[in-house]
C-alpha cells in the first residue's frame, strides 16, 4: 500500500503542494474505518472541492469507493460497488441502466467509458457513469437508480492504479 500511496502522490503533486501528506491522512483514515487493499486513487472536484476517491478492496474481495476530502482528509462518503446480477442491486432497481446512461450523457455529452453499480450505506443504489466529454474532460455521474435523477457529478483530474 505505501508503494501505492507514495506514486499516487507523485502523480498528484502538480495539484496540491502536501499532496502526500492529503493522500496519507486520508489513506490512514480509511485503513482505520475500511481496512483493505487500495487498488485506484482518483482526484476530482466535487463542488469546488478536491476530493480523492480510492477504491479498496476488503480481504473478502468486495470492492468499495471511499471519497475523503482532501484539505481535511475527513472520508465523507462509502459506497460498496456490487455486480449489477447482485440480489441486493436487482431487488431495488427501478430505473434501468440505458435510462440512467440517457440522462447521465445528457448532461454531460461524451462517452460512457466505465460503469459502476454502488450501494450505499442506507441502502440507496446509484449508477456511477465514468463520461469521456465531448469537451476532453472525464467527468462522474451518479442516477440514483430508483429515481433516476442526477444525484451527484465531478470532474475527474488525475487517476493511479487499477482500472
Amino acid at each position: 500500500m505505501k508503494k501505492t500511496l507514495i506514486a499516487s502522490a507523485l502523480l498528484l503533486a502538480p495539484f496540491a503542494a502536501n499532496a502526500h501528506d492529503a493522500v496519507s491522512a486520508c489513506a490512514t483514515a480509511i485503513a482505520k474505518s475500511h481496512p483493505g487493499k487500495i487498488v485506484k486513487l482518483e482526484v476530482k472536484t466535487e463542488d469546488k472541492a478536491t476530493v480523492y476517491e480510492f477504491d479498496v478492496q476488503k480481504a473478502d474481495g468486495s470492492m468499495w469507493d471511499i471519497e475523503c476530502l482532501a484539505d481535511s482528509g475527513k472520508i465523507t462518503e462509502v459506497e460498496q460497488e456490487v455486480a449489477a446480477t447482485d440480489a441486493k442491486w436487482t431487488a431495488k432497481v427501478k430505473v434501468s441502466e440505458a435510462d440512467a446512461k440517457a440522462t447521465a450523457l445528457k448532461a454531460f455529452p461524451g462517452t460512457v467509458v466505465e460503469t459502476e453499480y454502488e450501494i450505499e450505506p442506507n441502502g440507496a443504489l446509484s449508477y456511477e457513469f465514468d463520461i469521456k466529454g465531448a469537451d476532453g474532460k472525464e467527468y462522474k455521474v451518479e442516477v440514483d437508480a430508483v429515481t433516476g435523477k442526477i444525484v451527484e457529478s465531478s470532474v475527474e483530474s488525475v487517476q493511479a492504479g487499477e482500472g
